[in-house]
């Protein structure tokens, strides 16, 4: 049976770059778009033009700092890692998820 690729909500991928680096250390953006798959058991589908824009923000915001390195295969990539502003963003944001989360499913178990 094909598993079914899931839409990224708004406001998510972020969280999920941050989480991936946090976890994994630095990465470039094949290495965290292939964790994320893997992760999400091949439901999400991240190419380059949904990662990379993403990857920029988070640059911009301070909350990963990317810097020129070899990949496995000798070819030049952009290896990002997560500040210690990152860090504390990942946190904020996941806090503000699961009270989402929690919120939602309350509103869907509610009996009418």
């Amino acid at each position: 049976m094909k598993k079914t690729t899931l839409p990224i909500l708004q406001g998510t991928l972020d969280m999920m770059i941050l989480r991936a680096l946090a976890t994994m250390g630095p990465q470039h953006a094949y290495g965290i778009a292939s964790r994320l798959e893997q992760v999400s058991g091949d439901q999400l589908n991240l190419n380059q033009g949904t990662i990379y824009p993403a990857l920029v923000r988070l640059e911009q915001h301070g909350w990963t700092r990317g810097s020129w390195g070899k990949t496995e295969n000798n070819r030049e990539a952009r290896y990002y890692t997560i500040t210690k502003s990152g860090l504390k963003a990942l946190d904020e944001e996941t806090a503000r998820w699961r009270q989402m989360v929690g919120v939602v499913e309350k509103l869907l178990t509610e009996e009418q």
